[in-house]
């Protein structure tokens, strides 16, 4: 039996070694060392005790840590599903009317994506200040009933979070679903169009199945960013008031360089890994299922 043409598959092998071997030094060593620790009772200067899976079983057990988790699974909704929502609607918007200037529009929403996130941060801590923009305006407005110190109330402290990763989020969106929906055929519409098809319809029978490619990118993205988000929180909360905005990224911080708990820290940071990655495995297997 002849073979298949083209080198053997052994040399094709040593072709991908060196990308593989920088993959596996810089990304799945740290991982299994990270696995390795979360293991351990250690505070990274002493002996560490071995632990099993004790570090595991308090993420569970911990009210904070998984107040935490909950707390990310809640910016989830900031971070992706408003974005989702508001850059469907601009980016439709958009395409349909064929704005002049599209361009310039497409650089402005996404320049939040070049600005640093601690950057953004403190400008938006200074805007929920007391004394700070936001309560400025609702009292220009004579809606001083409403004013509070937003990053220091328990109730909308997350939310406040959250708002800024909406902000943060919808530019990258909406760029990304703008640059999907010009790849349309434009005889799909005007198909649609001789069906007596209307803006609405149009776009949930032709725009939005077109575009399911880019919505699963655009939530990976967003999601991946939600469940990641510290310097955020670090910046404009620490975490607080309490533990109201703690989030996984910044308790693996905080057990590992305020409570000197590096085992705790790693089990944090590799449940967070595997979440990470289930969600987004969800979105991708759900995206490829609709489209094929």
């Amino acid at each position: 039996m002849a073979s298949p043409p083209g080198e053997p598959r052994r040399v094709a092998y040593l072709y991908i070694l060196p990308a593989f071997a920088i993959y596996a030094a810089f990304l799945l060593f740290p991982i299994g060392r990270a696995v390795q620790i979360s293991l351990f009772e250690w505070d990274g200067l002493s002996l560490g005790r071995w632990a099993g899976l004790d570090n595991y079983v308090a993420i569970v057990a911990d009210e904070g840590l998984r107040a935490a988790f909950v707390h990310a699974l809640v910016l989830i909704v900031f971070y992706a599903a408003g974005p989702l929502v508001i850059g469907l609607t601009l980016a439709a918007i958009l395409n349909h009317a064929k704005v002049r200037g599209l361009g310039f529009f497409r650089t402005v929403v996404f320049l939040p994506q070049v600005i640093a996130m601690v950057v953004v941060a403190v400008a938006w801590r200074r805007v929920y200040a007391p004394d700070g923009t936001l309560n400025g305006l609702l009292e220009a407005l004579g809606l001083e009933s409403l004013t509070r110190g937003w990053l220091g109330d328990y109730t909308f402290a997350l939310p406040a979070v959250g708002v800024v990763g909406t902000w943060f989020e919808t530019g990258l969106v909406t760029v990304l679903l703008l640059a999907g929906m010009s790849r349309i055929p434009p005889d799909l519409y005007e198909a649609a169009r001789l069906d007596g098809a209307g803006a609405v319809r149009e776009f949930f029978a032709v725009t939005l199945p077109s575009v399911r490619g880019e919505i699963a990118v655009a939530l990976t993205l967003t999601v991946i960013a939600a469940l990641r988000t510290f310097d955020l929180v670090y910046v404009t909360t620490r975490g607080g008031p309490g533990d109201s905005t703690s989030v996984p990224s910044y308790e693996v911080y905080h057990r590992a360089f305020g409570l000197s708990q590096i085992g705790s820290a790693a089990a944090i940071g590799v449940t967070l890994t595997i979440v990470i990655f289930a969600i987004s495995f969800g979105i991708n297997r759900f995206a490829d299922r609709r489209t094929s």
